[in-house]
């Protein structure tokens, strides 16, 4: 395979993320890409703006894959805030919990940064999607039927809008995908400048 190409000829891709519903969104796509999964440690500075975080652990993350020159790198981070409090993956049930009674008929932010790197150092893109989503009023019944389902252990905000964690969601305001944890729409032109794709 030639440097920094696909089998097809085309630029290669690489996903630095271990997320399934990253995966799945790409390959909807009918993207040809690989996957690394990046280990950066995802701590909020003091003083950060979430979006500002969300798009430095994404270019972190684009950033710690080590490649051939000229391969496509695209990094992710999907955060939920609540009253400029970001909520990340549980540590356990309990926090799981905790985090949905918050969540609870409010309205809070989903955010995720995007970076798209050409290896070694060119930054493409380094940017932040915000789509907002309403929670329908949850009683602890509900509340602990889901969390039992073991879904919101590995989710951002402790749920997964493309999993049982709809049910709970009364209203998405903006990118669906982006709330998944992707917004595909924002990316589609990137992908089509760089060659990655066609329409």
């Amino acid at each position: 395979m030639a440097k920094g190409q696909s089998k097809l000829g085309q630029p290669g891709l690489i996903l630095a993320s271990g997320s399934p519903r990253r995966r799945e969104l790409l390959s909807a796509l009918g993207l040809i890409f690989e996957v690394v999964i990046s280990h950066v440690p995802e701590i909020h500075k003091k003083g950060e703006r979430a979006d500002q975080f969300a798009k430095r652990i994404a270019l972190e993350k684009a950033m710690s894959v080590k490649t051939d020159p000229g391969t496509i790198v695209l990094g992710a981070d999907t955060i939920v805030v609540l009253d400029g409090q970001i909520y990340g993956k549980p540590a356990d049930q309990r926090e799981a919990s905790l985090f949905l009674k918050e969540l609870s008929g409010r309205t809070h932010q989903v955010i995720t940064g995007y970076a798209i790197l050409q290896s070694p150092d060119k930054i493409r893109v380094n940017k932040a999607c915000q789509s907002e989503v309403t929670f329908k009023p949850l009683t602890q019944d509900v509340i602990d039927e889901y969390v039992a389902t073991g879904e919101p252990l590995d989710k951002a905000g402790a749920y997964a809008a493309q999993g049982k964690g709809r049910e709970l969601i009364e209203k998405i305001t903006g990118s669906e995908k982006n709330v998944i944890g992707l917004p595909v729409e924002e990316l589609i032109p990137w992908f089509e400048k760089l060659g990655i794709m066609t329409r």
